[in-house]
């Protein structure tokens, strides 16, 4: 079948409009209809308000305002026929099998005949769903599960029929893949399919052994949470997230689909408290709280915890039990032996959840990696079930199930004194029950630095930085430092990098597969010049990261960054110095220096003025392109994802954006490819800055702000430094202002506001909270 070039969602509830909102982020026109109310003078009014809600959400389902005009609202009883032309229907309506049934009949009467219609349903078997469905549309249908919010979860599992056709699930596992930046999962059509299988029974068992077993919720989330790879809102933190009240439906949807054998009915059970909690509204963080509320009453938001025993709230106590603190050294193993609450409580949850898991294959699922996955991508966990059995060690963990006195799933027997992880003659293996270890199997087109560094050493390495070999005359720049925040090794590293592929490679692309692609400068390496005083100290670290900046775009190959996550502050200066960006679609970017008191240092300044007056969009003059940067900077603005970014200039009209993760370090390798052929380093460059009028106009805004209240005098005196910058210092109008001139400006402003007491305040502050302090 032909690729999708128009879509459909029908249910315009937070799940379906999600989904559209994320589809018309792919480019893509789709039709978002829902029933016409009861009495409705606006027909269509779900769905509009459906995109009105897109519109005001936070965080955001569309990744740039202008992709719902891509989305049309309308309803299921006048504009059905407008399925006609549209390559892929979703249902995203109430979970009842009749409901969703004789919607499907009403689509087959108006559908083209290749169109591919899917569900999104979380619990509902395929083979109930296709019952009395005609043979066509058989052929043509399948299980699309996305996961909530559509934008940012990256897991999709999809389910066939016996009856599906091929290229249908072909169709559509390519488009979920380069067109959504979705990891596919093969799921079999087991109720609950991969991730709210054992995700359930994680949470309902987490809830439970609480209740029974006398622990508080602070110190069930603190053992259920960072010690696993687990996020740190722990179990009870994520209910509250996902909201009680859909509990409920999805216990009693498995409990009602799943085998009387299964150990799922040993933990099923809707607790009293709960049922309660939800009859009074709280229902989680879309309630009046849940698990976890804010008290506003002492006059600022307090947060309180909910006793499980005695039903009261009381203020949080942030409790850091010794089995927590025994993980932190001897990891997550450390913590099932310790013999505080904690401990017992992260063995009963967490030793019956990865047997669960364990004794699901073949059933759900017939090879470890595609339930580590999905419980990765679906639950966020950093480890899947069998990483995690492989951390703690089979072996140890068999033998603690049966000196415990319980089942050993036979797939965790099979195992021995093996792992369900291997690398061999640096490939990476999984243990499977039918074919024993086979590769972990990568998507045509993918490539990605881990397995590189699974069969290589780095080209050149240290403690913050490394370059690799990534093939055909490429080498990769990867930092690893904490948060991948900038300091004198990175920089060496830079600066090395360079004359190594100078001379060895055609291209350089700078990645890493961390969850920020860079934070900007490690602003630690303040503090000492702060403490002493010793402002002598600051001056030879900005210029070392000019320099290694300035090699960087003028090197004599070309440069291709490739971010993902935040590019903050020296983040975003690289991509700057970079001939080309080949972006994740989940790019957060933006010189955010001003939020810490200081400006950007290491030419950030001078490439936005650059991108500004080259922009053949701009009002004509030096002032336009001055302002348009100064309020870009002065304002910390961050793009909230590489669509955004365009807007900014931070990414530049040819420059290009990957949707899935997995695939953009083989779309910048691909980028630098193309541009190795005859490349010719670009030249510096001279332009025309206002100098003395513009910093005075500068100026005189901010004291405008100031003198509402919107600015405090501590931003002023930032955003003068930052106006001297941008306005060329005491140049003329009629005159040009080098590259190297603005650098100077850059160095002589960075120093200013750096030895005020505010901006030692801020850093200081976000040195200890990771947050930026207002003053």
């Amino acid at each position: 079948m032909v690729g999708i070039r128009k879509a459909a969602v029908i249910g315009a509830g937070v799940m379906g409009a999600g989904i559209a909102a994320h589809i018309a982020n792919a480019g893509v026109p789709v039709h978002l209809l829902d029933i016409v109310p009861n009495d409705a003078n606006e027909r269509d009014a779900i769905a509009k308000g459906a995109v009105d809600k897109l519109l005001k959400a936070d965080p955001a389902p569309l990744m740039h305002k202008r992709n719902a005009r891509l989305i049309t609202p309308g309803n299921t009883e006048d504009h059905l026929e407008r399925l006609a032309d549209c390559d892929w229907i979703i249902e995203a309506v109430v979970e009842n099998t009749a409901i969703k049934r004789d919607l499907y009949g009403r689509i087959a009467a108006v559908r083209h005949a290749g169109a591919v219609v899917s569900s999104n349903t979380s619990t509902i078997p395929l083979k109930e769903l296709t019952k009395g469905m005609d043979d066509s549309l058989r052929r043509h249908f399948l299980i699309t599960h996305f996961f909530n919010p559509p934008r940012y979860m990256r897991l999709f599992e999809i389910v066939a029929g016996p009856d599906t056709l091929n290229g249908v699930t072909h169709a559509i596992r390519d488009f979920a893949d380069k067109s959504l930046g979705k990891t596919v999962i093969d799921c079999k059509d087991t109720p609950g399919f991969i991730a709210n299988r054992i995700g359930t029974y994680w949470l309902q068992c987490a809830v439970v052994e609480a209740i029974d077993g006398g622990v508080d919720i602070e110190t069930a989330d603190a053992a259920i949470g960072r010690p696993f790879g687990i996020p740190g809102t722990g179990v009870f933190g994520l209910l509250d997230l996902v909201g009680l009240d859909l509990m409920p439906h999805v216990l009693s949807s498995l409990a009602g689909a799943l085998p009387a054998s299964d150990p799922f009915h040993s933990v099923h059970r809707e607790p009293e408290l709960i049922e309660r909690m939800i009859d009074d509204g709280y229902t989680g963080r879309k309630g009046k709280g849940g698990f976890y509320r804010l008290d506003p009453s002492g006059g600022k938001k307090t947060k309180q915890v909910l006793d499980l025993q005695t039903r009261d709230y009381h203020d949080a106590r942030r409790p850091k039990p010794a089995g927590v603190k025994a993980a932190s050294r001897g990891g997550p193993r450390a913590l099932m032996e310790h013999q505080d609450a904690a401990g017992r409580y992260a063995w009963a949850v967490m030793a019956k959840t990865l047997a669960y898991a364990a004794r699901l294959i073949p059933e759900i699922a017939d090879d470890p990696a595609s339930i580590d996955e999905a419980m990765r991508l679906g639950y966020n966990w950093k480890y899947g079930p069998f990483e995690l059995i492989d951390k703690l060690g089979p072996p140890w963990l068999a033998a603690k199930l049966r000196s415990k006195g319980s089942d050993v799933p036979a797939f965790l027997d099979r195992i021995g004194d093996g792992t369900f992880y291997r690398v061999d003659n640096g490939t990476l293996q999984q243990f499977t029950d039918a074919q024993g270890f086979i590769p972990v199997p990568r998507p045509a087109g993918v490539l990605l630095l881990q397995d590189i560094k699974r069969r290589a050493e780095p080209v050149a390495s240290n403690r913050s930085a490394s370059l690799w070999d990534i093939g055909d005359g490429v080498a990769c720049l990867e930092f690893h430092s904490k948060m991948n925040s900038l300091n004198p090794f990175s920089l060496s590293t830079v600066n090395k990098s360079i004359d190594i592929v100078r001379r060895d490679f055609k291209a350089l692309v700078i990645y890493n597969e961390a969850s920020q692609f860079s934070v900007g400068a490690n602003i630690g390496l303040l503090l000492i010049p702060i403490f002493l005083h010793a402002w002598f100290l600051v001056k030879p670290l900005i210029t070392i990261g000019q320099n290694a900046y300035r090699r960087l775009k003028f090197a004599p190959f070309p440069v291709v960054s490739a971010p993902s996550g935040m590019a903050f502050g020296g983040g975003c200066e690289i991509l700057l110095h970079s001939d080309a960006i080949q972006a994740h679609a989940e790019t957060y970017t933006g010189l955010v220096e001003a939020g810490v008191g200081i400006v950007p240092g290491w030419g950030g300044c001078k490439e936005m003025l650059l991108r500004w007056t080259a922009n053949p969009d701009r009002k004509k003059g030096p002032m336009p392109a001055v302002i348009s940067v100064f309020e870009t900077i002065a304002m910390a603005a961050v793009a909230k994802s590489a669509a955004e970014a365009q807007d900014h200039l931070f990414l530049r009209p040819g420059d290009g954006i990957t949707m899935n993760r997995d695939r953009l370090l083989a779309d910048a390798k691909n980028r630098a490819l193309e541009l190795a052929v005859d490349y010719q380093p670009p030249l510096p460059r001279e332009i025309q800055l206002p100098g003395p009028t513009a910093r005075v106009a500068m100026d005189l805004a901010v004291a405008g702000l100031h003198k509402q209240g919107k600015a405090t005098s501590h931003d002023v005196t930032v955003a003068h430094a930052l106006a001297e910058v941008l306005s060329g210092g005491r140049t003329d109008m009629t005159e040009t202002v080098s590259e190297d001139e603005i650098l100077a400006l850059e160095r002589k402003a960075f120093m200013k506001p750096i030895r005020t007491p505010q901006t030692i305040a801020r850093v200081k502050h976000m040195l200890k909270t990771g947050k930026p302090l207002r003053n």
